[in-house]
């Protein structure tokens, strides 16, 4: 256990963790304050972080605490909709894909805990193992959230495709 550069896991970090928040359904308005309170967190933790670890579960852990925290929080379902895109995106605004808008849509109609599971492995790569020391649950658990956060997932994108809303 030790610390870290803050700066450098900030730097090398930041999209990353804009990009998660926004897939955990953090609006778009609150991305920045979000990110704030993940790395504030991030500064006060990383006495306890674990040298040897990978960086990106460990923030992704703390992102799904804060988004759900923002979430309890929240009034209204219909704010956590479609985020912006993280600083320093490549991508100009006018540019971003069909599928990229198919994918956060798909991801709206996902519980948090399932959003959480699905972007973990689908989308950032990581195993079952790793998903349940983040996320501090049972591998079943895991397993469970991803089959049934697949299936709404695609009846999501599929009711998008329709042109109707989806939440169920």
């Amino acid at each position: 256990m030790g610390k870290f550069n803050f700066e450098e896991v900030y730097r090398d970090n930041i999209a990353y963790l804009w990009r998660t928040l926004q897939r955990l359904g953090v609006p778009a308005a609150d991305l920045e304050d979000r990110a704030h309170d993940v790395f504030s967190i991030v500064h006060r933790k990383q006495d306890s972080f674990e040298r040897g670890r990978t960086i990106r579960p460990w923030l992704f852990g703390i992102a799904f605490r804060v988004a759900s925290d923002a979430r309890k929080r929240a009034r209204h379902r219909e704010t956590y909709q479609l985020g912006q895109e993280p600083p320093d995106s490549n991508l100009p605004h006018d540019q971003l894909s069909t599928q990229r808008q198919i994918v956060m849509a798909g991801l709206a109609g996902l519980s948090l805990e399932q959003r959480a599971v699905v972007v973990m492995h689908d989308l950032d790569g990581y195993t079952a193992p790793e998903i349940a020391g983040e996320l501090q649950i049972a591998l079943n658990t895991v397993y469970s959230r991803l089959r049934l956060g697949r299936a709404r997932f695609v009846m999501a994108v599929r009711a998008v495709d329709r042109g109707e809303d989806y939440y169920e």
